[in-house]
């Protein structure tokens, strides 16, 4: 069986080694190279043809979104994982416009890599995402879910995040409670989800609030 190839591209050497050491346990993939940057990473590329790279976005020089952009212009044949901290809509969309073929979070299990690297070697696209995001960013296209609600529907969904009760978003925002509740119908309705652990999920997940807001 023909090994896959991966390059790995993180300024972290201890996420580099980690990587390393649980990919090269499985037999199926083989680790060519590793880079600190996106620049570092082009040459290695040339050099190495591998078939899959993951590439984390936040780096010196030359970040994640830029490299990807380069990798898929130059070498349409190699396949870009982006391999993040953020379950974050704006970053999966900017991922997959620089040509990256999957995004993956930095707390997936071992298998779950595995599988995207194995997936996205064979042409496919592999969002490591809760499945409402993932289906937003693919159903959409170029605008996000977030960008076409109303500054008024996501300000009463970053309230509604960050636990307000209906009462006191109509008091903030002066409105009434019923405006309020025919905003968070209109809110279920236009991104496809059914309940207030789904709208809070879903406003950590695209940025609109924190954890620690």
């Amino acid at each position: 069986m023909k090994q896959i190839r991966v390059l790995l591209v993180d300024d972290q050497p201890i996420v580099r080694s980690g990587f390393r050491a649980l990919l090269e346990s499985n037999p199926e993939i083989q680790v060519v190279a590793e880079a600190g940057d996106g620049q570092e990473a082009l040459p290695l590329i040339k050099e190495h043809q591998p078939d899959v790279v993951l590439m984390d976005i936040t780096m010196p020089k030359m970040d994640g979104f830029e490299a990807t952009a380069r990798i898929t212009q130059d070498f349409p044949e190699i396949h870009v994982i982006i391999v993040s901290i953020h379950a974050n809509e704006q970053y999966v969309r900017q991922a997959l416009d620089a040509g990256a073929a999957g995004y993956l979070m930095k707390t997936a299990a071992p298998t779950e890599l595995e599988q995207a690297i194995r997936i996205v070697a064979s042409g496919n696209v592999y969002l490591g995402l809760r499945r409402e995001v993932a289906d937003h960013v693919l159903r959409k296209g170029g605008e996000t879910s977030l960008e076409r609600l109303t500054p008024r529907q996501r300000e009463v969904l970053r309230l509604i995040a960050e636990g307000y009760s209906a009462k006191a978003i109509a008091l903030t925002l002066d409105i009434s409670v019923k405006t309020v509740e025919t905003h968070r119908a209109e809110l279920m309705n236009r991104l496809d989800l059914h309940d207030i652990a789904s709208l809070i999920r879903y406003a950590i997940e695209t940025g609109l609030v924190t954890l620690e807001d």
